[in-house]
């Protein structure tokens, strides 16, 4: 067994036991950098100190900070309120304001699960006042996440530029960024139209079953058993997940339904607005620093509002930063020690650059819908420059498709995304919403990787 292999298995190693453990997967291989690379390799401490992320990590704290100040501050109740505000009684709105607020969340630096887990409970709440499914719902946000996942100050976008970067394309950012929306939309709005088809069928299915039960009663002399029946029961399990009658739930929201909680639009919460709209002007117009610039305007709130620092730093996601930056530091190292090299090398053997954009499109489908999707990002990014750099294909539209399909599967019950959204439903949708998800990952896993590979590698648009 080569070195290479066996340091490889130590990183799925890594992976699997993060994934079901409460052990973080960052942090094993971090220890596991310096043992396979000074045991196996022959590297210095020094040398697997220097594979360290320090940009990244200036990134992910910045960008962390900063919005663990917006959701203190009180500005993602302003933006909520405002959402709910603009829908009034319009049913449509809901779930596209809940997609804008999620996905404008994500482009302004929040980790996807943490704009999901501020915004489902709101939107899957405000669903169920309209007589909306949760599930479609709970699908129109994270795709909504998705969506602004990519941009050049998010996390996952940070690491699919560096992608973008070693395959020669730093000028496609923005590109990627849109591409990724417009994708996200477009599924947000399928999985929102067909899965509130399913909810109606299923309703009308319900009122025929009750209706034919009714005349049976009336037929056998029990019109008194029903007399004090005003709406059809709910069939099966009666959950609001899929199966509740669309007209009920509209009924009991018009009964219990009042008017938004008023917000005040206080001068921090301003700030803290103009604060993110500068940081997407430094770092997309004028070029700084991602990490540089999310720093700067947190520091300036919290020099503004003193109150706010020790909260925010307490509640940023020091986990997800291990994670990304432990992974990433182990790749560093398979890096200097040659394994990524003998990886890249097997993927030139299939000779075909096209086919191996697809069959890592689906690699990284499979691995995020159990594990981080930032860390499946940071393991295949150096994977990927070799076949972006491909003069038959376009590097934007290889990063595109692998980016797509990295993240679409975060719906998936077992990534963090999917378990916000279990934990954000009515407990007794659990079982339901688990199955509903599970599926829809799957079929993910199944279609996407193909499609984007088509749309994106085949067809080459970027």
């Amino acid at each position: 067994m080569s070195l290479s292999l066996i340091a490889f298995l130590v990183l799925v190693a890594a992976f699997a036991i993060g994934s079901f453990t409460k052990i973080n997967a960052g942090l094993l291989a971090t220890v596991a950098a310096f043992g396979v690379g000074t045991l196996l390799a022959g590297m210095s401490i020094k040398d697997v100190i220097g594979q360290f992320p320090a940009g990244l990590f200036f990134i992910l704290v910045g960008a962390t900070l900063l919005f663990a100040i917006v959701r203190i501050n009180g500005t993602i109740d302003l933006l909520a309120y405002w959402a709910e505000r603009l829908a009034g009684d319009r049913k449509i709105l809901v779930p596209i304001l809940m997609f804008l607020l999620t996905a404008a969340l994500a482009s302004a630096g929040a980790f996807t699960p943490a704009a999901i887990a501020i915004v489902a409970p709101v939107g899957l709440a405000l669903g169920m006042r309209f007589g909306i499914s949760t599930l479609a719902m709970g699908l129109v946000i994270v795709q909504g996440a998705n969506a602004g996942a990519f941009s050049p100050v998010n996390p996952f976008g940070v690491l699919a530029n560096k992608m973008l970067d070693g395959a020669g394309a730093a000028d496609g950012s923005f590109k990627l960024y849109a591409y990724c929306f417009v994708f996200n939309a477009i599924l947000a709005a399928i999985a929102y139209v067909l899965v509130q088809a399913i909810m109606k069928r299923r309703t009308a299915k319900a009122e025929a079953r009750h209706q034919a039960g009714e005349a049976g009663d009336a037929h056998d002399g029990g019109a008194a058993a029903t007399a004090g029946t005003s709406a059809p029961a709910p069939s099966g399990s009666g959950t609001a997940l899929l199966t509740a009658p669309a007209h009920t739930a509209v009924a009991a929201a018009s009964t219990t339904r009042t008017g938004p909680e008023k917000v005040a639009a206080t001068p921090m919460r301003i700030l803290t607005l103009v604060g993110i709209a500068s940081l997407l002007v430094l770092t997309t117009v004028l070029g700084l620093d991602v990490g540089v610039a999310s720093l700067v305007i947190a520091t300036v709130l919290i020099v503004l509002d003193s109150g706010v620092q020790k909260p925010a730093v307490e509640s940023m996601p020091w986990s997800a930063i291990i994670l990304v930056t432990g992974i990433v530091t182990y790749v560093g190292m398979l890096e200097k020690m040659g394994a990524l090299k003998e990886l890249q090398e097997g993927i030139a053997g299939l000779g075909n650059s096209s086919l191996a954009a697809l069959l890592t499109s689906y690699v990284v489908a499979i691995v995020s819908a159990f594990a981080s999707t930032t860390g499946t990002l940071g393991v295949i990014s150096p994977v990927v420059a070799p076949i972006a750099m491909d003069p038959l294909l376009t590097p934007i539209g290889v990063v595109t498709a692998i980016a797509i399909s990295s993240s679409v599967v975060d719906v998936s019950p077992m990534s963090t995304s999917g378990a916000l959204l279990m934990a954000s439903a009515q407990p007794k949708d659990e079982r339901m919403f688990f199955r509903a998800l599970l599926l829809w990952a799957i079929a993910m896993i199944g279609v996407v990787p193909l499609l984007v590979w088509f749309v994106f590698v085949q067809l080459g648009l970027g």
